[in-house]
C-alpha cells in the first residue's frame, strides 16, 4: 500500500493492537481519536478529532491507501448518543473516504445486528433485526457503507463477536474483581448456555486479511468469532479456576433474576443492558464458514483460552487498569457495577 492505513477509534482497544500490528508490519498509519496517541512511532500520524466532524476527516483521509472504521459507542451511552456516533461517524468517515477516492474500506460492525436470532449457528444471510439502540445503531450503520459498496466502492464489513484481550474491562472487569477477591460467581439458571465469543488477536488478524484480500474477496460481509466455544460455566469457571481461591459457579433461579437485573437496568442501578439480559438465557453463536472459506479466517484462540489471557492481563495490570475516578465509558475501562457491587456479600 503506497499511502498510510487510516484507523478511526485509533485510542481504543482493538484500535490500539491495529495499530501496533500495521506498524509492526511496515506499514505508514494515521490514527483518529478523541483522545491524544500515547505512543510515537516514526510511521504513525495522528489526529484528535471526533468522527463525526466532516473537516477532520476529510484531512485525515487525504491520500489514504484505506481505512478501518473502528471508533463506535458503547450500549450503555445514552439512545441519541449511541446513534449519532454510530451512524453519524459512519456516514461521515466514509463519506470522506469515498471524497477522497480511498480504494479500501473496512467497517468494524458487530453481530449484534442480528438482534435476537432464532437461528444457531447464525449465518451472514440472518435479517437484521432491531431490539434496541445500540443494535439498531449498528445496522443503519451497515446500511450507510453499504450504499457505498452499491456505489463500486471495495467495502469490507466484518461482524465480530464480543472480543476479549489485553485491555479488555467493561463487564468483564466485574468477574475478574470478584474473582480475585475469592467469591463465587453467579450465573442465570444452569449457566448451560453457549455463547461463543473472539480473542482480539483473532480479530486483528482477519482486519489485516481482510486489508490484503483481492477486492473479489474483500468486498463482502464477514462474521467472526471463535471456533472452539463453550458455555458460560465453563468460561467462567475456568476464571475462578484460575484465581485459585476454590470458588464455583454458582446458579441462580432464571426468571426472578433477570427480572431483578431487568429492573435494575431500567433504573440506571446496573450496567447490564436489555439485549445482554436475553443472551444470558439462550445459545449465541455464529457460523464463521464463510470467514474461513473465502479470507481463510483460522481463529487460533477458543473462548476459554481469550478469557484466561484477559485475565491474566487483568491481573497484572490491575493497579492500573481500574483507576479510581473511570466512568466506564469505553471497554477499556471498567463499568460502574452499581447495585449489583452490592450482590457480593452474598458469594
Amino acid at each position: 500500500m503506497v499511502g498510510p492505513i487510516v484507523v478511526t477509534g485509533a485510542g481504543g482497544m482493538l484500535g490500539s493492537h491495529l495499530v501496533r500490528r500495521l506498524l509492526a508490519d511496515g506499514h505508514r498509519v494515521h490514527g483518529i481519536d478523541l483522545r491524544p496517541a500515547d505512543t510515537t512511532a516514526e510511521r504513525l500520524a495522528w489526529t484528535v478529532a471526533d468522527v463525526r466532524d466532516p473537516a477532520a476527516m476529510a484531512a485525515a483521509l487525504a491520500g489514504a491507501a484505506a481505512v478501518v472504521h473502528c471508533a463506535s459507542a458503547l450500549p450503555s451511552y445514552p439512545s441519541a448518543q449511541i446513534r449519532s456516533i454510530i451512524v453519524g461517524g459512519a456516514r461521515t468517515v466514509f463519506g470522506a473516504a469515498a471524497s477522497a477516492g480511498v480504494p479500501r474500506l473496512v467497517h468494524i460492525s458487530s453481530t449484534a445486528v442480528y438482534g435476537l436470532p432464532r437461528i444457531v449457528p447464525t449465518a451472514e444471510e440472518h435479517p437484521r433485526e432491531e431490539v434496541d439502540a445500540y443494535n439498531a445503531a449498528k445496522i443503519e450503520a451497515e446500511e450507510v457503507v453499504e450504499k457505498y459498496r452499491a456505489d463500486g466502492h471495495c467495502v469490507s464489513i466484518l461482524r465480530p463477536k464480543t472480543f476479549l484481550g489485553p485491555g479488555r474491562m467493561g463487564l468483564f472487569a466485574m468477574l475478574f474483581e470478584w474473582a480475585e477477591e475469592g467469591r463465587n460467581f453467579p450465573v442465570l439458571g444452569r449457566g448451560d448456555v453457549r455463547v461463543q465469543m473472539l480473542a482480539l488477536e483473532d480479530l486483528v488478524d482477519a482486519v489485516v486479511t481482510v486489508l490484503h484480500a483481492p477486492r473479489a474477496v474483500a468486498d463482502d460481509t464477514y462474521n467472526l468469532a471463535a471456533a472452539e466455544f463453550g458455555t458460560w460455566r465453563d468460561d467462567f469457571q475456568a476464571v475462578l479456576d484460575a484465581a485459585g481461591h476454590g470458588r464455583r459457579v454458582i446458579g441462580l433461579p432464571a426468571r426472578p433474576a433477570l427480572a431483578v437485573l431487568a429492573t435494575l437496568q431500567r433504573v440506571g442501578l446496573s450496567p447490564v443492558y436489555g439485549r445482554l439480559l436475553h443472551k444470558l438465557m439462550a445459545d449465541s453463536y455464529v457460523s464463521i464458514d464463510k470467514a474461513r472459506d473465502r479470507l481463510g479466517f483460522t481463529p487460533r484462540l477458543s473462548n476459554r483460552d481469550a478469557i484466561l489471557r484477559t485475565y491474566e492481563w487483568w491481573r497484572a495490570e490491575r493497579a492500573t487498569a481500574s483507576p479510581a475516578g473511570v466512568t466506564g465509558r469505553t471497554s477499556r475501562e471498567p463499568w460502574r457495577q452499581g447495585a449489583l457491587a452490592m450482590a457480593k456479600i452474598f458469594f
